[in-house]
């Protein structure tokens, strides 16, 4: 596997080594030791998948205090736009988002620390999106950050008019007005 860290310290592109023939490829999408070798300790605790089709956004999603959550995250069908905002007080990149392709074809993985807001956008007809948890969900320490939130310029690759959101996306909160950010 490959490794790299983003701009964002603590954000890592994660690329597992693909193994092809004329029936199609094995890889190795999840190594423990290698994880921790590289990234750190984190004991992801479940696995969960979404289906969506092109121009579903979800997100930003964040969950606050001791239910704050990091996140390994990959597509297995289509193509998304992953993006990660960094939430944590003190960070010098507070602020600031990292926004990645992830596609089945490439097999790319993104490392999300806790501390971060995620999101991401669907670019092909249809995505499976898959992505470990090291904490569970508390609906009660949820909140989303407004996608389009100007002072954050996340261009999403799409237009918004292309966009299909949930009511709880469409009502996320400016950044600037977000209360009770504690990770």
């Amino acid at each position: 596997m490959e490794f790299k860290e983003l701009d964002i310290k603590g954000v890592w592109l994660i690329k597992p080594q693909r193994f092809g023939d004329s029936r199609g490829y094995f890889s190795e999408t999840w190594k423990q030791q290698e994880f921790e070798d590289h990234v750190g300790k984190v004991t992801f605790i479940q696995d969960n998948e979404s289906f969506s089709t092109r121009g579903v956004l979800r997100g930003l999603h964040l969950q606050r205090g001791e239910w704050s959550q990091a996140k390994l995250v990959r597509v297995s069908r289509g193509e998304v736009l992953d993006v990660a905002l960094d939430l944590r007080s003190g960070s010098p990149t507070r602020g600031k988002h990292v926004a990645v392709r992830l596609t089945h074809e490439g097999g790319e993985q993104l490392f999300i620390p806790r501390g971060f807001a995620h999101g991401f956008v669907v670019l092909s007809d249809e995505a499976q999106f898959q992505y470990k948890v090291d904490n569970v969900y508390a609906p009660h320490s949820e909140m989303t950050i407004a996608f389009n939130d100007p002072d954050l310029g996340i261009d999403w690759l799409i237009s918004p008019h292309e966009m299909l959101l949930s009511e709880k996306d469409m009502k996320g909160v400016l950044l600037k007005n977000a209360k009770s950010l504690k990770f």
